[in-house]
């Protein structure tokens, strides 16, 4: 009849907008905010969900709904009759759906789509545009980074950097791992402490531990204590970017002391807008930063002596023989305890004690750089979402935006021919 001829049209048509796989449209309803589009595999017999082997169906859920992308401004739903299965491997489980995941509302199309916009932009846009609560966004993310993570990334493990990140105004931190290799963040866990690092180890397990060869990290006592005691044979690197931060810290300690000090307005003035020249390296000088340089000899001996130790220190770790470093360092450390200046003291005593560590970086160039720069991509991840408010949530973005996971925005796909067996 023609009325029949135009609802095989119709389902037909709509077959096609959807452009999922294995997937049968039997009707369609409007309803109040959309269109709700009655769905069902394209096999016969259940599937388990676990291993996938067909089983005998014995309970059904009625009228289960999962949110499909929108289309023309409407939102679009799939509906299906759920069976539950008897598996004799997986026991008593839901069955396979060819369109959504276990557990979940939503369509995979339409969870990756959430993931593309959630790696480029903020949480809160992602729930405007998709129409979804803020902590769902959260959790589709963690969908789509455990479907789309391919292979272990724990495997193939050669030289890591260990750093932390601080998240909500820096009161909580995750310990984050980093293989300088591939330059991605393969694991991530709540803690700064050693006890967070050495459940990396031990998810890690003693053989591939055994296979490590270098990690870097900066000189928190936790950090060492959990490399030494769960991998001794790799070579611990301290990060040169730390060992200069403290040197830029301990300058700038010098600095504000003289300015404090400076028994008259005229020798303050003229120490006055010396702080970045102070810290920047010769190339990133202007000429008016050399010419404050240049009379700092005359204006306060003490300050330049400082810069001067930092601009040393530097070049010794710019250099790229081990042994001529060693000797270098150790003249360093003590020309800084002849400086008669507490704040490169104390940074001489904290070299002296990790000089191993730090003369291994001449040897391999490894540093926390590529650590801290995906850090610093992952900073900008909180900016963006506006703080988060938990460990979890941090995590699954890092995965979602650091870990090699690559989506693209999602389009109609050509659909499988059907299939009823």
């Amino acid at each position: 009849s023609l009325s029949r001829r135009s609802a095989v049209r119709i389902t037909t048509l709509l077959s096609d907008l959807l452009g999922l796989e294995y997937t049968r449209v039997r009707s369609c309803a409007f309803v109040d905010d959309g269109l709700v589009i009655e769905v069902g595999p394209t096999w016969r017999a259940p599937r388990c969900s676990g291993c996938g082997q067909n089983c005998a169906g014995y309970d059904t859920i009625k009228g289960r709904r999962w949110r499909h992308l929108d289309l023309a401004g409407m939102k679009w739903y799939l509906q299906y009759d759920t069976r539950r299965v008897d598996c004799p491997r997986c026991g008593v489980v839901v069955e396979h759906l060819p369109w959504a995941d276990v557990g979940s509302w939503f369509t995979r199309p339409f969870e990756d789509h959430v993931g593309y916009l959630a790696q480029r932009c903020d949480k809160t846009t992602v729930k405007k545009l998709m129409r979804v609560a803020w902590t769902t966004v959260g959790d589709i993310i963690q969908r789509v980074v455990s479907r789309h993570q391919r292979g272990d990334l724990l495997e193939g493990l050669v030289n890591i950097g260990v750093d932390e990140l601080s998240y909500r105004r820096h009161h909580e931190y995750v310990t984050v791992v980093v293989d300088h290799d591939t330059q991605r963040i393969i694991w991530a866990k709540k803690g700064k402490n050693a006890a967070t690092l050495r459940a990396f180890f031990d998810e890690l397990g003693p053989d591939r531990v055994a296979k490590l060869e270098a990690v870097t990290i900066d000189m928190s006592a936790a950090y060492i204590k959990a490399v030494t005691e769960a991998s001794p044979q790799a070579l611990i690197i301290f990060d040169r970017f730390h060992v200069q931060r403290l040197a830029h810290d301990a300058v700038d300690e010098v600095r504000r002391a003289e300015v404090r000090e400076a028994p008259s307005p005229g020798e303050r003035k003229s120490l006055k807008g010396t702080r970045w020249p102070l810290l920047r390296r010769a190339w990133n000088l202007n000429s008016l930063d050399v010419c404050k340089l240049a009379t700092l000899p005359l204006a306060n001996r003490r300050l330049f002596r400082a810069y001067l130790l930092k601009e040393s220190l530097a070049a010794i770790l710019d250099g790229k023989q081990v042994n001529v470093a060693r000797r270098k360092l150790d003249e360093w450390i003590a020309w800084a305890f002849r400086s008669q200046l507490a704040p490169l003291r104390r940074l001489a005593a904290t070299i002296r004690d990790h000089q191993d560590g730090i003369l291994a970086y001449v040897r391999s160039r490894l540093s926390n750089g590529r650590t801290e720069a995906l850090n610093g991509k992952a900073r900008t991840i909180t900016r963006r979402s506006y703080g988060l408010h938990s460990a979890s949530a941090l995590i699954a973005l890092l995965k979602l935006c650091c870990s090699g996971i690559v989506l693209e925005p999602v389009t109609r796909r050509p659909r499988r021919p059907e299939s009823t067996h």
